[in-house]
C-alpha cells in the first residue's frame, strides 16, 4: 500500500513538472520582443541615442541587428510615436492643418520682399490705365493664368479704354521644387511682364498678406490707374460690362462694388476651413465684406484701403479682413447683382434649365468657380457673332414659376 502511494505521488509530481515546463515554454513565446530587450546584447549606438531626451525612440533589437535601408527605422519610429500619442491623449477635435498659435505669434510679420516686380506696368499708358486687373493665383496654375490672358484678361483696348493685368503670387508650399518653379516663373514673367511674386508661402491663410502687399504695390507703382478689378483665376469676367459700368463713375470718388455679404457669423466649428476661435474674434458678426471671387474699387478707395490695412490687425480670412479695412475708413461696400462669386446655382424647381447658357452670362459681370475649359468656351460663345438671346435670362433671384412669360427682347451691352 505504501509503495503504491509513493508511486502515485511520484507520477503526480512528474506530471506537474511536465505541465509547468509546457506552460513556461508557451509563456516564453507570448512575451513581446520589446520585453526581452534587457536580456539581449544592445547595439553599440544605443547609449548615444538614449542619452538625448529629444531623440527618437530607441530601435528594437531585431531592427538594430538586421541591416535595413535608412528610411525604414524613420518610418518605424514615426509609427511608434503616433501610436504612443493616440494611446495617451484623445484625438484632436479637428484635422485642420492651420496652427492658430503659430499664426498669432507671427501675425505682426507683415512685410515681405517682392521677388518679381513690374514697376513699369501702369506707365505704358499716358495717365495710367483705365482698369487694372489683379488676379490671385498660385505658381503651379500656369494653365489658369494662360486662359485668363487669352480671354477676359487680355491687355489692350476694351470699349475704348486701356486695360492692364497682373497676377499675384507667393512662393509655393512645396519648397523642394522651388528651384524648378522659380526658373519657370521667371521665364513666364519675362514673356508676359505680368507676374508679381512675394516671398511668403502661398497658403489659404496667407491670402491676407497677398491683399495688403498688392494694395501697397498698387499705391506705389499703379496709383494712376482709374479703377481696379481684383479677383480669382477661376472666375469668368464679362470685362465689357465692367468697363461700361465704370464709365459712369468718377475714379476720384470712393467706390467698392461686389457680391457683398452682410451679417455673416464667424464659424465656430473646428473642422471648418473657415473656423475662427472666439479668442481670435470675439464679436458675433463680421463687418460687411465682398466675396473674394471678384470686386471693383476706385483709385481713391485703393489708396485709402492701403493705408487702413497698415492699421488694422491681420486676420486669417482675407475677405473679412478687407471688410474690416472698409469699416476702418467708414466706407460701405455696394452690392451689385451682376457679381456671382458663389456661382450660378441651377434652380431645383426647374432642373431642365441650363445655367451654362451664354445668355445667362451676357448681362452679368463676374461668375465664380469655372473650370479652364468653361472659361474659354464661355468667352468664345459670348463673342460669337451668331449669338442670339431673344429673351433675357433671369439669374438674380431664386427660380419662381411665372404666369406670363417674358417676351420683351433686351439689348445687350456687349459689342
Amino acid at each position: 500500500m505504501r509503495v503504491r502511494l509513493k508511486g502515485d505521488v511520484i507520477c503526480t509530481l512528474l506530471l506537474l513538472v511536465a505541465l509547468c515546463s509546457l506552460l513556461y515554454s508557451q509563456l516564453e513565446h507570448l512575451v513581446p520582443a520589446g520585453n526581452k530587450e534587457p536580456t539581449q546584447k544592445k547595439p553599440p549606438a544605443t547609449p548615444k541615442i538614449s542619452s538625448d531626451p529629444r531623440a527618437p525612440q530607441r530601435l528594437m533589437p531585431a531592427e538594430a541587428t538586421a541591416p535595413r535601408p535608412q528610411v525604414t527605422p524613420v518610418i518605424r519610429r514615426a509609427e511608434v510615436a503616433k501610436n504612443r500619442v493616440q494611446a495617451t491623449t484623445p484625438p484632436p477635435p479637428t484635422d485642420s492643418a492651420f496652427n492658430f498659435q503659430h499664426y498669432l505669434l507671427n501675425k505682426d510679420k507683415r512685410s515681405f520682399n517682392l521677388l518679381i516686380n513690374q514697376p513699369r506696368k501702369c506707365r505704358k499708358t499716358p495717365g495710367g490705365p483705365f482698369l487694372l486687373i489683379a488676379i490671385k493665383s498660385v505658381v503651379e496654375d500656369f494653365d489658369r493664368r494662360e486662359i485668363v490672358r487669352k480671354t477676359w484678361g487680355r491687355e489692350g483696348l476694351v470699349n475704348g479704354e486701356q486695360i492692364q493685368r497682373v497676377f499675384l503670387l507667393g512662393t509655393p508650399k512645396n519648397r523642394t521644387v522651388l528651384a524648378t518653379w522659380e526658373t519657370l516663373i521667371h521665364q513666364e514673367s519675362q514673356t508676359y511682364r505680368d507676374i508679381l511674386l512675394w516671398d511668403f508661402m502661398d497658403t489659404f491663410f496667407n491670402l491676407t498678406l497677398k491683399e495688403i502687399h498688392f494694395l501697397s504695390w498698387a499705391a506705389e507703382f499703379c496709383h494712376d490707374a482709374k479703377f481696379i478689378f481684383k479677383g480669382d483665376a477661376d472666375v469668368f469676367v464679362n470685362i465689357e460690362n465692367i468697363v461700361d459700368f465704370l464709365k459712369r463713375h468718377d475714379p476720384t470718388e470712393d467706390l467698392f462694388v461686389g457680391d457683398i455679404i452682410y451679417n455673416a457669423r464667424p464659424i465656430r466649428v473646428r473642422k471648418s476651413k473657415y473656423y475662427i476661435p472666439e479668442t481670435m474674434y470675439g464679436l458675433s458678426i463680421y463687418p460687411a465684406y465682398a466675396g473674394g471671387g471678384g470686386f471693383l474699387l476706385s483709385s481713391r478707395t485703393m489708396r485709402r484701403l492701403s493705408r487702413a490695412c497698415r492699421e488694422v490687425e491681420l486676420f486669417p480670412i482675407d475677405d473679412v479682413f478687407l471688410g474690416m479695412c472698409l469699416q476702418r475708413i467708414n466706407l460701405k461696400p455696394i452690392l451689385h447683382e451682376g457679381f456671382k462669386t458663389f456661382g450660378i446655382v441651377k434652380p431645383s424647381a426647374a432642373p431642365h434649365l441650363q445655367t451654362f447658357d451664354p445668355c445667362f452670362y451676357k448681362d452679368l459681370m463676374v461668375v465664380h468657380s469655372l473650370k479652364v475649359a468653361e472659361i474659354w468656351l464661355m468667352w468664345n460663345l459670348l463673342h460669337s457673332p451668331r449669338l442670339s438671346c431673344t429673351q433675357k435670362k433671369q439669374v438674380k433671384k431664386p427660380f419662381q414659376w411665372k404666369k406670363k412669360a417674358q417676351t420683351t427682347a433686351q439689348t445687350s451691352p456687349l459689342r
